[in-house]
């Protein structure tokens, strides 16, 4: 493939350069159906064996601990997750670690949330917020007040005005996985 056309593939599917090489070189042997049949149900695919369609995972982001106790700072993808049924479809769906214990007792450390880069902030539902300088957000979404994003977090109890010069990204939780 000619790295033209990997770019294009990467950007048509929002994926990483890594999944489609890694898409690209999976070769799929399923079991036989006589083996599957004898057995009475066919067995759980092994590694390699039956091709990842690139649509069933979505990227994880890790955050690592920032320098006060409301921020962390974005960390490379660290693996995939099954996307979940309500981000079916979406480009760019993502899952993030909850670092920290600002957003307790609606999550604990170590939760996976899952994202949705593109819907719209809505006041009282939780968003991940992206500042200058890779510095992340897990917050209740309040709204907007003139210059400043305004964001409430639970443990402890406080209100957040971050200037809007700062704020890169605004985007919605949309789930929790509580196994992370």
């Amino acid at each position: 493939m000619k790295p033209v056309e990997q770019a294009k593939i990467v950007a048509f599917l929002g994926v990483t350069p890594e999944e489609v090489l890694n898409h690209l070189t999976e070769s799929p042997t399923p079991a036989p159906l006589a083996e599957a049949s004898r057995r009475g149900r066919g067995r759980p695919p092994s590694a390699g064996s039956v091709p990842l369609q690139i649509g069933d995972r979505i990227p994880i982001r890790s955050g690592g601990r920032g320098g006060n106790d409301q921020e962390m700072f974005l960390q490379d993808e660290v693996g995939y997750t099954p996307r979940p049924a309500n981000l079916g479809g979406v480009r760019a769906a993502y899952a993030i670690y909850m670092v920290g214990d600002s957003m307790q007792p609606r999550y604990e450390q170590g939760w996976l949330l899952h994202v949705n880069p593109f819907k719209p902030p809505t006041r009282g539902r939780d968003v991940v917020v992206y500042k200058q300088g890779q510095i992340v957000l897990i917050k209740q979404f309040v709204g907007w007040e003139g210059d400043a994003l305004v964001l409430r977090q639970f443990n402890p109890p406080d209100t957040l005005r971050i200037p809007r010069a700062e704020v890169r990204e605004c985007h919605l939780v949309v789930g929790a996985d509580q196994e992370g």
